[in-house]
């Protein structure tokens, strides 16, 4: 158990290594940096920071250093956000024209973290039950009206069920679900009331972000379940008299369930990935819309620290999947 681990953990530590420089490079390969950015931005239109001089853009280099040599600058990046927990300065922060990075991520990745938490709470839910519902009900009325609503799911893009959504709930009930909070808990001190109001606005992006990962996991908890239950153990079980439900939920439930927990390495990174566009449709201050942003402004320092983080994520993700298959799974060997 402990050789495992050992392993696992030096493993998650050299991916890491290899994500943030992968990703410090990735995000330096276009041309040009912010401050050309802001020098032809501020030359179209009246800027308040404006940089006109090449005197002044490199001025702004030497403050934020995107002037040194390449391995210097990752140097200097990486460094502070390990030893330090320092993540830079933003050149767009919502503090000023120059802020700390990690003001901006500690502002914006807690409502990204409840939405991608309560998003796999909704999806889990209700894949679980209705993939073995479908299996075991296989070619049923409830079977076909799953599997229409499924592929319904995949189907209808995420933004469109979003407006569609948000149509319906103002039009019929009156009731707005863009933003965090409701105009009265904007501003108030965190209380029993503004936790619920936070929870009910993130509901329904949450549903609707879930949609389409909920469906293809009830095609495959169902796929995978049929074929256990075909194989001779099962039948053998239920030869003997067992209950049908007592032997699916003891047995090939915890074979079929596997792929669900393969895949928490992958969940939140790709739900915050994901929900760049509904975040924008809902007016949902997650992270998503800055990494967006930082990425159309050149703020290379904010766009790699969201993408370290998401890199940091999958494999703590993938460790956490990795310990709990063995868990669940006996058949995993320790020294694999």
């Amino acid at each position: 158990m402990i050789i495992y681990l050992y392993k696992r953990i030096t493993l998650a530590i050299l991916t890491m290594i290899a994500i943030s420089l992968v990703t410090f490079f990735v995000i330096h390969a276009p041309a040009g940096d912010y401050v050309d950015y802001l020098h032809q931005y501020c030359s179209t239109i009246q800027c308040p920071y404006a940089v006109e001089t090449k005197e002044e853009m490199e001025i702004i280099r030497n403050k934020l250093g995107i002037n040194k040599p390449m391995l210097v600058q990752y140097w200097d990046w990486i460094t502070p956000i390990v030893f330090k927990f320092d993540f830079g300065m933003s050149a767009r922060g919502n503090k000023g024209i120059w802020a700390p990075a990690r003001l901006i991520l500690v502002e914006m990745i807690p409502p990204t973290l409840y939405l991608a938490f309560l998003t796999i709470l909704i999806t889990w839910t209700l894949a679980i039950p209705i993939g073995i519902y479908s299996a075991v009900r296989q070619h049923s009325i409830g079977d076909y009206v799953f599997t229409f609503l499924g592929f319904t799911g995949l189907a209808v893009p995420d933004f469109l069920l979003a407006l569609v959504v948000m149509y319906l709930l103002y039009a019929y009930f009156d009731y707005s679900v863009g933003a965090l909070f409701s105009g009265e808990y904007q501003l108030a001190s965190w209380s029993v009331g503004r936790v619920i109001d936070m929870i009910l606005h993130l509901s329904v992006p949450a549903l609707v972000l879930g949609t389409a990962g909920t469906a293809a996991l009830i095609r495959i908890m169902r796929n995978n379940l049929l074929d256990e239950l075909s194989k001779p153990y099962v039948i053998t079980a239920m030869a003997k008299g067992l209950s049908p439900w007592k032997v699916v939920l003891k047995y090939p439930l915890r074979v079929a369930i596997n792929p669900f927990v393969s895949s928490i390495g992958f969940i939140l990174p790709s739900l915050i990935s994901g929900s760049i566009i509904i975040s924008i449709v809902m007016g949902l201050p997650t992270i998503g819309p800055v990494l967006l942003g930082a990425l159309e402004f050149e703020d290379i320092y904010l766009a790699g620290d969201i993408i370290l983080i998401l890199g940091f994520l999958t494999v703590v993700g993938t460790l956490i999947s990795d310990i709990l298959l063995m868990i669940i799974d006996p058949r995993i060997k320790l020294d694999g």
